[in-house]
């Protein structure tokens, strides 16, 4: 199956952008995924959808055997890069190069909303072993302060045909009825992505959405953004700021 065109195109030009603009992910939320999904020395994991590697960096130190699939091109550079000791493959979660029954944990970071949820369960199923497990984690937008709410209130306008926005809506009942998967367990996190403003513009210009816009409409986003940092009385003058993140984090167990 192809990769969505906007991811195609706005993480593989934006690569560099994502990598440094990105949040990670919270130490006890990383902790999380390698108790439930039992991730060690012996595991034969599998990160799926790495992007330039923000979860596969955090998951290296338990020793685990990894491999990162990675489809869009420019992603996969970075990765390589900055973790030339993982292996990394080119492939799609509908069309995974493993033999069945062969992976025993998969992990998916920020990435399972741009999947065919169907088929890549199906593909899931087959590759990882009874007793399996996978594991799926999303820093999520928390609006709960006032002037990030009004940021992300400018790109519900550029991303209103995003994938992820059907992420609330779809999450339950696609994780938690699929042929062939135990119940699903789910636990939430919180952090905060320390960001000096001038590199703002950069977290903004790494949305997928922004990124494959002409560049005059990056710029125009990006005024927006810088706008409302400049009139909100918690962000006058800062020279850092603290983006607020929800954590959801989801898995379950092949059967």
């Amino acid at each position: 199956m192809p990769v969505h065109e906007v991811a195609a195109e706005g993480f593989g030009s934006g690569a560099d952008a994502y990598e440094r603009g990105r949040p990670s992910y919270p130490p006890d939320a990383v902790a999380w995924l390698l108790e439930t999904l039992r991730i060690g020395p012996a595991t034969r994991l599998v990160d799926l959808a790495a992007g330039t590697g923000k979860l596969t960096r955090l998951l290296a130190p338990s020793g685990a055997w990894i491999v990162a699939v990675e489809p869009v091109e420019g992603m996969r550079q970075v990765l390589g890069r900055t973790q030339p000791e993982i292996a990394a493959l080119a492939a799609t979660a509908e069309a995974l190069p493993f033999a069945a029954g062969s992976v025993d944990a998969v992990t998916v970071a920020q990435a399972f909303h741009w999947f065919d949820a169907d088929a890549a369960f199906t593909e899931l199923a087959r590759v990882l072993r009874p007793g399996g497990r996978v594991g799926l984690i999303w820093n999520a937008r928390d609006r709960s302060v006032a002037w990030v709410n009004n940021v992300w209130s400018i790109m519900d306008r550029v991303e209103k045909r995003a994938p992820w926005r059907d992420h609330d809506r779809s999450r339950h009942s696609d994780f938690g009825k699929r042929v062939g998967f135990g119940p699903v367990h789910e636990a939430t996190f919180h952090h905060d992505q320390h960001i000096a403003r001038d590199a703002i513009a950069e977290r903004f210009t790494s949305v997928s959405h922004v990124a494959v816009l002409p560049e005059a409409q990056q710029r125009a986003v990006v005024d927006e953004v810088m706008a409302v940092l400049a009139s909100d009385p918690a962000t006058i003058g800062r020279t850092e700021l603290a983006i607020p993140y929800q954590v959801d984090a989801y898995w379950c167990e092949r059967q």
